[in-house]
């Protein structure tokens, strides 16, 4: 990125970067909520830029610097350290409840303009109204926070991808970075909507969404400093970051695209950001 500053500096500024995306999120969130074919068609792009970036990219590295075995234990490692981070850890990662269901209810967060979503839209504008200014939904808050320490959680190892692919080839790593700041924007839209539904300020909800994202440059500079001198783990680290996207995707992202959104939609989501990761890859020559 730049030439004359220590790597870690600069997968510092790349991860901020990437993060970003989060907090773009919440500000689009802020202005106008995604119906349900925006939404899908959103959650379906991200779902497409995860799994391309995985498989062709953070996978097909590890083979080439390693090989299959080492590839498959670190992918394999990565979906199973995911898989405990969901079932072990209380928080929400859009429709995927990880705390008892009664506590919170995502189902209304994404709008479908019409019927029963307007209706409900009405009665809770009129509840809204009836209470003190100060008083908020506090069922969408807690879904909002939760959903906010979710993608804090699984920011983390995504950052581990900046981090061991810049170390890889700085190229790569700018390459990685760009594509998850798209892959995040979604994300900061899911922790901005139940926080603007519930009355909190527009302000915060954007801030909410932004300092969720800052997980990404914790994990890249935590995975940096340990593969500076584990060097050899490098390609089971690329692996594991694409075992981390990929069951995210296939857990979260695609479930809840297809439940929210436009299923048609959300396959054109998908076409379209695995195309983008296609773009990225000519442009940056990886």
């Amino acid at each position: 990125m730049f030439e004359n500053l220590h790597p870690l500096v600069n997968i510092l500024l790349l991860s901020l970067m990437a993060s970003l995306g989060t907090g773009l999120g919440g500000l689009i969130a802020s202005i106008r909520r995604p119906g349900r074919r925006s939404y899908g068609f959103l959650m379906g792009i991200t779902a497409g830029v995860m799994i391309c970036l995985a498989f062709l990219e953070l996978v097909q590295q590890s083979i080439e610097l390693s090989n299959w075995l080492t590839a498959t234990i670190g992918f394999g490692l990565g979906a199973i350290f995911m898989f405990l981070l969901d079932n072990f850890i209380p928080h929400i990662r859009f429709d995927e409840r990880e705390i008892p269901k009664e506590q919170v209810e995502f189902d209304d967060c994404v709008c479908d303009g019409k019927g029963e979503g307007q209706g409900k839209r009405r009665r809770q504008r009129r509840k809204f109204l009836n209470k003190a200014a100060d008083d908020v939904d506090r069922s969408l808050v807690n879904t909002g926070l939760l959903l906010a320490i979710g993608i804090t959680i699984h920011n983390l190892p995504e950052g581990i991808a900046v981090g061991a692919g810049y170390l890889h080839n700085p190229q790569f790593g700018v390459f990685i970075a760009v594509a998850i700041l798209l892959h995040n924007i979604p994300e900061g839209i899911a922790t901005a909507l139940p926080l603007c539904k519930a009355g909190i300020c527009k302000r915060d909800a954007v801030k909410v969404a932004f300092l969720s994202g800052l997980g990404e440059p914790v994990g890249a500079l935590l995975a940096s400093v340990f593969l500076v001198r584990f060097t050899a783990l490098l390609p089971g680290a690329l692996a594991f970051a694409g075992g981390v996207m990929v069951f995210i995707t296939l857990d979260e992202l695609i479930p809840t695209a297809r439940k929210y959104g436009s299923e048609n939609y959300t396959a054109l989501g998908i076409i379209t950001g695995s195309m983008f990761v296609f773009i990225l890859t000519g442009v940056f020559g990886i």
